[in-house]
């Protein structure tokens, strides 16, 4: 169990912080600005599970606890640099972890209206708080390959945060009433003054 007993340490006062390794880096290296990114993920998945945690389906928030607790370990494992320590080895992301995202995608997705276009951020707040998530998620995705061009990282925590995105955007359209409540983009119904982004009509 991790035990925090000082909230600062001034440590990174110089602008350096610590990796899981002890290594000392620049708060702005490729592999804290992963992780980093990791961390306003979860974040956004916080304040999406303010609203699944009221709702007569308690599903969704069950999954986005189990993810919250992913995200942490997917921060641990890009916080440590990949070493050979067989003595005190890493925390890292595993198949068994990407493979309940894609089974929970399956399960969701199976219950979901048809979409006829690109579903634009909104809906109900739930909704709107798992599409800044995919967002975040997406943008985590783009820094951690970014990183991988550079140093090795594991390759389950590619494959996992890009299921993630996935997995927030069925669970926005899961929690707009399966779909029924999403908002659709309509291309190019704003131009000349019209009205667009009108709900699907179910």
């Amino acid at each position: 169990m991790v035990k925090l007993t000082r909230i600062y340490t001034k440590g990174g006062d110089k602008g350096k912080t610590a990796l899981g390794s002890g290594q000392r880096v620049v708060k702005h290296h490729p592999r804290v600005a992963a992780y980093g990114t990791v961390d306003e993920t979860n974040a956004a998945a916080g304040l999406a599970r303010l609203h699944t945690a009221s709702l007569a389906d308690p599903e969704a928030d069950a999954i986005l606890g189990r993810i919250q607790n992913d995200l942490f370990d997917l921060g641990a494992d890009l916080a440590t640099p990949e070493a050979d320590n067989p003595e005190f080895p890493p925390l890292r992301i595993v198949a068994e972890q990407t493979g309940r995202l894609e089974a929970e995608i399956d399960r969701l997705n199976a219950e979901l209206a048809p979409l006829n276009s690109f579903v634009l951020p909104g809906g109900s707040p739930a909704a709107a708080y798992l599409h800044l998530a995919r967002t975040l998620a997406r943008r985590a995705e783009r820094e951690i390959t970014a990183l991988a061009e550079s140093e090795a990282i594991n390759p389950e925590a590619v494959r996992y945060i890009n299921r993630l995105s996935d997995l927030f955007f069925v669970m926005s359209r899961y929690l707009n009433d399966k779909g029924a409540g999403d908002v659709l983009w309509e291309p190019g119904a704003t131009r000349g003054g019209k009205q667009g982004a009108n709900r699907q009509k179910s």
